[in-house]
């Protein structure tokens, strides 16, 4: 029997990485976007155009009707005025609700632990707030979003909590900035150079994503590589395979800083997805041949 998967999103990165792996499976998928973003899934699909972000729309889309969703998928949530809309509107008719959260959700200081484990952000003790994307910067409404889901929410959630997520199709581009300031001989921002950072592939989020639909595995998750590396590593791996060197900065203005330079070393410990079965691949497999390709793709 076909399971009813619901994706809020999907269009664009890793949420069309995961589209595609459900088309896969043979599963009966549901999109649900602005309409705005082609996609290529062709017929594989039913599409619904909503703003997800108005809870109207939302109960337009999905108040009407008997089905009862296996897994919803939902790659557009920033606020918790949409995790509400989603408990309210989904309630009695999902069976797992998986949220795409982000490291973000954790603090970024010199007070906290460089290695990020899901219980250095508690979404259970959280006070929550109404409101929706604009009310918020981007961390605190994924945070706020959390605590909306595991609080109130009468289904099983799981977040998962990713890093900077590379790819070559990355809409960002935070990892082909540095390849092209190096390739043009700019400035790059960086204070200092040994900050370390987690990374995590984008086709291996869409696995995880796809994988934790089908687990019973519920809570906060992190989900990025198990090693991870220094920014001043980086820049030099572009340097060899550039065969020129690097002009870093010290950054004297916001504007000046590069995408990646955040004030601290921040990392993720990925054993809680471990231990439920769940491994991610190692920088080592894909991490320097992500730069090969964004070279070969810039020249």
């Amino acid at each position: 029997m076909k399971r009813k998967i619901l994706v809020l999103g999907g269009t664009r990165f890793f949420g069309k990485r995961l589209v595609h792996k459900l088309i896969e499976n043979g599963d009966e998928i549901t999109v649900a976007t602005r309409g705005e973003t082609e996609d290529d899934f062709g017929n594989t699909v039913t599409r619904i155009k909503v703003d997800r972000f108005d809870k109207e729309s939302m109960k337009e889309a999905f108040s009407h009707g008997e089905i009862i969703w296996d897994v919803i998928y939902d790659q557009i949530c920033f606020a918790p005025d949409d995790a509400k809309d989603s408990c309210e509107i989904f309630k009695g008719r999902v069976k797992k609700y998986v949220l795409t959260s982000t490291m973000a959700v954790y603090p970024f200081d010199d007070s906290a632990s460089e290695k990020k484990v899901e219980k250095d952000f508690d979404p259970y003790s959280v006070s929550v707030k109404d409101g929706r994307m604009g009310a918020f910067d981007y961390a605190e409404g994924k945070r706020l979003a959390e605590a909306v889901f595991f609080q109130e929410a009468s289904f099983p959630v799981i977040a998962a909590r990713p890093p900077i997520v590379l790819g070559l199709d990355d809409y960002t581009e935070r990892l082909h900035y540095y390849v092209r300031k190096v390739l043009q001989e700019e400035a790059i921002g960086i204070d200092p150079l040994d900050k370390k950072i987690s990374f995590v592939d984008s086709d291996d989020l869409a696995q995880f994503l796809f994988w934790a639909g089908f687990n019973d595995l519920v809570g906060p998750v992190n989900t990025s590589a198990p090693d991870y590396v220094s920014l001043g590593d980086m820049i030099h791996l572009i340097e060899e395979k550039l065969k020129k060197k690097a002009h870093v900065v010290v950054p004297k203005t916001k504007e000046e800083n590069s995408p990646m330079n955040f004030p601290v070393s921040i990392y993720q410990d990925v054993s809680v997805a471990e231990a439920a079965g769940y491994s991610f691949k190692p920088l080592s497999e894909w991490f320097e041949p992500l730069i090969e390709a964004i070279i070969a793709s810039e020249k």
